[in-house]
């Protein structure tokens, strides 16, 4: 039972990193535009990025076609720890029977709380990573700089850096709302991909085992996702990218209420939105990859241990 357990963890993890590959480099374009324009009012600040493909275009032209992979090894860790601790607790939650009704059926309000615990859980662990990505993924060359600008110059500088700056904490700096963003992301997600795992079984439109039940499934959790995980996205963002003053504090903002008020003050509600395009772009097919890959990688586990 145990090996079990522990299998949904790497299994999860796994599959997450696979979804990356293909999806980090929307994610450096997404932190861009979220970082652009910050605590300024529309029309008075100049645009970098006019879009997801001028933002890629821009990219590639100005830093290079590698600096589209920006922030990857932190990235990968990150997958592995969120997403790991996130879909294994999730699933060791499913196997215990804890997101069904008395029917035996898929409960929604139970799969949105198994979600967000699950969700909850891996942002503390992938905290650390996901603070390095931001900052790795946000350096580009003064001309198209947009945010703080970190001078790290690899994945362990910036680990050393942060932790000498402000000890053990300093590398859980922002985690509250890397907390509430994966925890709306995650009962968003989960939540809508169980339902919508069932609903395409039960129509018979598919076989069951067929790759197109979690392909569908996932199709329809990332919109939802994106709806939902925007606006925590953007606020995790510029929490975590912040640089710090002489005692440690953040430069712009004092924690989540401060920066969502600041946000809606400075940039009214369509700053919530920023790189919601590219969002959309990263996390639809993120979603899809990772949820595709995590099933799958889940059937063939439980082929092999039947076969042994």
């Amino acid at each position: 039972m145990a090996g079990a357990n522990v299998s949904e963890f790497v299994l999860g993890g796994v599959a997450a990193c696979g979804a990356c590959l293909f999806s980090n480099p929307l994610e450096v374009v997404k932190t861009r535009m979220q970082l652009q324009g910050e605590l300024k009012a529309r029309g008075t600040y100049q645009r970098h990025y006019r879009n997801v493909f001028h933002a890629f275009f821009t990219i590639g032209r100005v830093d290079g076609l590698l600096a589209l992979q920006k922030g990857l090894v932190p990235a990968l860790w990150y997958q592995l720890f969120m997403n790991g601790v996130r879909l294994g607790s999730y699933q060791c939650l499913v196997n215990l029977g804890l997101t069904k009704n008395r029917k035996g059926e898929v409960s929604v309000p139970r799969s949105v709380a198994a979600g967000a615990v699950a969700g909850c859980t891996g942002a503390f662990f992938g905290s650390p990573f996901y603070m390095v990505k931001t900052h790795l993924q946000a350096q580009s060359h003064n001309v198209i700089a947009v945010g703080y600008q970190h001078t790290h110059s690899s994945f362990t500088t910036a680990i050393l850096h942060i932790f000498r700056e402000g000890g053990v904490t300093g590398l859980w700096r922002g985690v509250t709302a890397a907390v509430v963003r994966v925890s709306a992301g995650s009962a968003a997600q989960l939540s809508t991909f169980s339902t919508s795992k069932e609903l395409v079984i039960k129509a018979n439109l598919f076989h069951p085992q067929s790759i197109a039940v979690p392909l569908l499934a996932g199709m329809a959790s990332g919109v939802v996702v994106v709806c939902v995980m925007t606006p925590f996205d953007v606020i995790s963002t510029r929490l975590y990218n912040q640089g710090l003053d002489a005692r440690g504090k953040g430069l712009y903002y004092s924690g989540f209420t401060d920066c969502l008020l600041k946000i809606y003050q400075k940039e009214g509600l369509l700053g919530f939105y920023k790189g919601w395009s590219a969002s959309w772009f990263r996390l639809a097919p993120h979603t899809v990859l990772s949820l595709l890959f995590w099933d799958e990688a889940r059937k063939l586990y439980k082929k092999a241990r039947g076969a042994v």
